[in-house]
């Protein structure tokens, strides 16, 4: 983003070049890759009480932490492992959320292996399709939705943790299952296809 770049975008990324460079390549862009999915899934559990901010700038050091996120390699994370991770500065050094993650994984592989792909899995609580929000003002823009609510309602129900309605309506909104740009963005028309 340069001084020149006058594109009116969503008022939460700021000015900070990280979070204007995901808002701009990858927030709402729908994402189908089970691996991309799985990161976003850890991540956003990650970010519960913290800034998203925070979590971009640690995202590097949790893809190495987390190999990847491989979800057949996090699945085999041990306990040796997991003490490991909690001495890494550069991740959230929260056991709860680290061994979190390793079990979330083993429920991701069993979630793939019943619809054949994470993807599908998570893609069907908006039946595979975009939602198109036309949010005018911040303030209209929820932080939970129904499909949101019964996404974390199913994923608690096969044992993965740090998935409440709040969690999973952020993932909805990142990995593009729902275009929440404000309709003054740039990107809202875009993403709309327009």
């Amino acid at each position: 983003m340069g001084t020149t770049d006058t594109r009116i975008r969503c008022p939460w990324c700021g000015t900070d070049p990280l979070y204007v460079r995901y808002h701009d390549e990858e927030w709402g862009v729908p994402l189908h890759d089970d691996r991309r999915l799985f990161e976003f899934l850890i991540l956003e559990g990650a970010q519960a009480g913290l800034s998203w901010l925070t979590i971009l700038r640690k995202r590097e050091a949790f893809r190495r932490a987390f190999a990847g996120f491989d979800m057949e390699q996090v699945a085999r994370f041990d306990r040796r492992r997991i003490e490991r991770l909690l001495g890494d500065p550069g991740i959230v050094r929260n056991r709860l959320k680290i061994e979190s993650a390793v079990n979330n994984a083993r429920c991701a592989l069993a979630l793939r292996d019943e619809f054949g792909s994470l993807d599908a899995a998570l893609w069907r609580f908006t039946e595979g399709r975009v939602v198109h929000h036309r949010w005018r003002r911040p303030a209209e823009v929820p932080s939970t939705s129904p499909e949101a609510t019964a996404m974390s309602r199913d994923l608690k129900a096969r044992g993965f943790r740090f998935v409440g309605p709040t969690i999973c309506h952020a993932f909805m909104q990142a990995t593009g299952m729902f275009n929440d740009h404000l309709t003054s963005c740039y990107r809202h028309a875009q993403l709309a296809g327009a």
